[in-house]
């Protein structure tokens, strides 16, 4: 009788059970019920038996036996599917995350190709730059005020320092250029870009704007500014892609009193601001898709069409010019933006007496010019004569260093490039301070990654200007070193 009741335990699956209701709660009060069962009725499949009260003790205890090992493995089952897909779950997303990373180094493998690419043409360029400006502004120099080819190399300067801006710009962009503050009039440059971009907008696109003439001046590198600008612009004009719509821009003069007044810009200072206003009547963004459009390499464009790096680039600068950048968007509704730049305080930087519109002009001091680049040190040689100054040009340091040696005292000042075949501007300046330690020296770059202002100003260097210069910002910087002996 004991086999054939085991029999037919040990023939339900463990699911066929579940389904009969045996849970592991109830495995006591099957043991009593059982046990009880077959002393009073002895009836089991069927069949009349008289057992005793030891034969179903036992019977009792196997069902029950049996009850708790196959709980116990369907938990393990359960136990064993749940961590089977937590697995599998977790691989996942190991994945997913292993393929986000490997897509952002990518990015920054070009993002570094672009800084390689930018910091081995820096210097040449700018130093043919310097050659163009600097003859453009001998030329001018020699022309009557009504001449009109004297507009005409206005025209080649402009284009000249335009140029400069772009090197600049790539510098700031792959990370190896320093930002340039300066007092800036927004409306001007908001004016030239939109001019710009006017150009490259289709006939089916409206462009209004509204911009208050009275807005107040900005402390800012106005390079970055340009590019914050174009690229909101360039984002509203894919916005709304090739249907009709209206592209706004405005800019005005707010005074935030409260720090909460710009929602979600809690840490903003009180005062004066400008509120640049970028709005489309594009195609939106999901409220998912604007929580991640400041992060590095998110894009919703197709591959090809964006790196997702426009916009993370633009917070950044808003953030270091010590403003805010917030935006508005429903879907198919359009997307408005706001960037709000405090006000220029003119406190905020030191008059500096020399930095004039009026040109420092020498009184014969002797200075010694070293530029292994002929077309330089030959322009250099007339710029310095019609400041007023008694030059000695030479294109190789060695050769420099050679006419110091014999009189150290015969020279007020030392202007030297940086990056030089036979000696840098950085040894040579140390060879001179060995031979004379306060002689007054500065030092001229096009692109370099070892040097900069502060770092030439803790070598003993009297002075720092990048390449191209023009007449004026020479003038300043030699006027400077010569008053730093």
């Amino acid at each position: 009788m004991l086999s054939k009741i085991t029999h037919k335990l040990t023939s339900l699956t463990p699911w066929q059970l579940l389904l009969l209701g045996i849970l592991a709660s109830e495995v006591l009060t099957l043991f009593f019920s059982t046990l009880f069962s077959f002393i009073l009725w002895g009836h089991v499949s069927g069949e009349v038996l008289v057992i005793g009260a030891i034969d179903a003790f036992w019977v009792a205890l196997i069902i029950v036996f049996f009850t708790i090992i196959v709980m116990k493995r369907i938990r393990i089952t359960e136990l064993t599917n749940e961590q089977l897909r937590e697995e599998i779950e977790e691989r996942k997303r190991t994945e997913t995350e292993n393929r986000k990373l490997e897509k952002q180094l990518r990015q920054a493998m070009k993002l570094e190709a672009i800084g390689t690419l930018a910091g081995g043409i820096a210097h040449d360029f700018n130093n043919i730059l310097s050659a163009i400006l600097g003859y453009s502004e001998i030329a001018k120099s020699q022309l009557p005020i009504d001449d009109e080819i004297r507009k005409d190399l206005d025209q080649v300067l402009i284009a000249g320092h335009r140029a400069a801006d772009l090197v600049r710009q790539i510098l700031t962009f792959s990370r190896q250029g320093e930002e340039k503050l300066q007092p800036l009039k927004v409306q001007t440059l908001l004016k030239e870009v939109l001019k710009l971009l006017r150009a490259s907008l289709p006939t089916t696109i409206a462009l209004e704007k509204s911009i208050d003439p009275d807005c107040n001046m900005i402390l800012a590198d106005p390079t970055q500014i340009h590019q914050v600008l174009m690229n909101i612009c360039t984002n509203a004009k894919h916005a709304i892609g090739e249907a009709p719509g209206t592209l706004r821009v405005s800019l005005s003069e707010i005074a935030i009193a409260d720090t909460a007044a710009i929602e979600g810009c809690q840490e903003t200072m009180t005062g004066p601001y400008l509120d640049l206003e970028i709005s489309d009547t594009g195609c939106g963004m999901a409220p998912l898709t604007q929580s991640k459009i400041f992060d590095p390499f998110f894009t919703t464009k197709a591959i090809g069409k964006g790196t997702g790096i426009g916009l993370a680039v633009v917070h950044g600068i808003i953030k270091q010019h010590k403003g805010e950048i917030t935006v508005s968007s429903k879907l198919g509704r359009g997307t408005t933006f706001h960037v709000y730049l405090p006000v220029f305080n003119e406190q905020e930087i030191e008059s500096d007496p020399i930095a004039s519109e009026n040109i420092p002009q020498g009184a014969g001091e002797r200075i010694l010019f070293v530029d292994d680049e002929t077309a330089i040190a030959n322009m250099m040689q007339k710029k310095l004569t019609s400041l007023g100054y008694t030059p000695t040009v030479s294109t190789s340091s060695t050769e420099a260093l050679e006419i110091y040696r014999k009189n150290p005292e015969a020279f007020d000042l030392v202007i030297t490039d940086m990056t030089m075949p036979e000696m840098t501007g950085v040894e040579l300046s140390r060879q001179l301070h060995l031979l004379r330690p306060k002689q007054p020296i500065l030092l001229c770059s096009g692109f370099s990654e070892t040097i900069d202002e502060e770092k030439a100003i803790s070598l003993g260097i009297s002075q720092f200007i990048n390449k191209p210069f023009d007449q004026l910002s020479l003038a300043n910087a030699i006027r400077k070193a010569l008053q730093s002996s």
